[in-house]
């Protein structure tokens, strides 16, 4: 074998602290790993792929268990490292091979599989002198950011509001009691559009009991708003809404997305759930393909993850692109935010971020 690959766990503090609804812990810091992709065919100085994998237990990963898995995975890409090492077309096909052969090499484990696309996928743009945008034939225009709100009293949340007024869109965790209450003091501090999102935590009353007030407060949207195996209440309720429903734990990967027709109007991507940036891509434009109005997320993730998905983020239509953004340090650089709220897709070589020194 001549790829190696080394991971890292690392825990960030949020800037505030930060719970979705259905949390678990204080919501006082994100836990990430990250991973240098090294071919040995390159020599001692040769370039390294970064890449970033955020385990999230509700869909089964933890640290461990990337390190456990990331092996495997690694094994799985091998027979694809002359290829990714040859030029412009032969690398952008065995990027497709090895992307393909690591979703069949196990099932689930997207952050793992993260972790080992993203760096493919960097790693081969500094071999190649292409940005990843590039590198795919995507376009570095993509749609601006949203900043998130985690759950707390309303009156922080409206503080916290306030100071993310430069945002072109909020996105609002709900899922308590409160969520009117809060969804009121945020709009009392900001005029743009609000997007809410209850993770699982409402029941069907809920919804269709918020609607009209919604519509009142300049909601956009609604994303999960029900468990994600509740398909039923879903399409029961945005039978009911004018607002677009947007799916997030309930489309995980492009497996996904054919049983949601018919099922609500949006589906959420995001790399650390479907696999890379490579499932990413293909996800979004079988979406595209199927109707859906396609939301791009992310996880708490430092610059390496929220680039990668910015790679990709011309397919979408909204984007929630912010996780580096919620946290108190970054330990990467190079990834910069325009006045426009806009991610700037860089110049450089991969995914164009490098960690900080000391």
């Amino acid at each position: 074998m001549t790829l190696t690959i080394r991971h890292e766990t690392i825990l960030t503090p949020y800037r505030d602290p930060f719970r979705i609804a259905r949390s678990h812990g204080s919501g006082a810091g994100a836990t990430s790993v990250l991973v240098e992709l090294r071919d040995t065919a390159d020599g001692p100085d040769g370039h390294v792929g970064l890449g970033e994998g955020y385990p999230d237990a509700y869909y089964g990963e933890t640290p461990a268990t990337i390190g456990v898995v990331l092996p495997l995975l690694v094994a799985a890409a091998e027979p694809f490292g002359e290829g990714l090492r040859g030029a412009l077309v032969e690398a952008r096909a065995a990027l497709v091979g090895a992307s393909h052969a690591i979703e069949e090499a196990i099932r689930h484990h997207g952050a793992a599989k993260c972790a080992l696309d993203t760096a493919l996928h960097d790693l081969v743009g500094k071999r190649l002198g292409l940005p990843v945008h590039r590198l795919l034939e995507l376009s570095p225009v993509i749609p601006p950011t949203d900043f998130t709100l985690g759950i707390d009293e309303p009156e922080i949340v409206a503080a916290r509001a306030a100071r993310a007024a430069r945002f072109p869109a909020l996105k609002v965790k709900v899922g308590g009691p409160s969520d009117l209450a809060t969804l009121e003091a945020v709009r009392a501090v900001y005029a743009g559009p609000i997007r809410i999102d209850a993770n699982t935590a409402w029941q069907p009353d809920d919804g269709a009991r918020l609607i009209p007030e919604l519509e009142r407060l300049g909601v956009e949207l609604i994303e999960q708003p029900f468990k994600a195996h509740r398909l039923d209440q879903t399409r029961w309720l945005q039978q009911r809404s004018p607002l677009p429903i947007v799916v997030d734990e309930s489309s995980v990967t492009i497996d996904d997305l054919d049983g949601l027709v018919g099922v609500c109007e949006g589906v959420n991507v995001k790399l650390a759930k479907c696999g890379g940036i490579g499932p990413a891509r293909r996800m979004l434009e079988r979406a595209r393909e199927l109707g859906f109005r396609r939301f791009l997320g992310c996880m708490e993730e430092t610059s390496v993850g929220i680039a990668a998905s910015a790679a990709v983020a011309s397919l979408a239509d909204w984007i929630d692109l912010d996780g580096c953004l919620l946290l108190a340090s970054d330990p990467f650089e190079g990834l910069e935010l325009g006045t426009d709220c806009r991610w700037i897709l860089s110049s450089r070589a991969g995914l164009g971020v490098a960690r900080r020194a000391g």
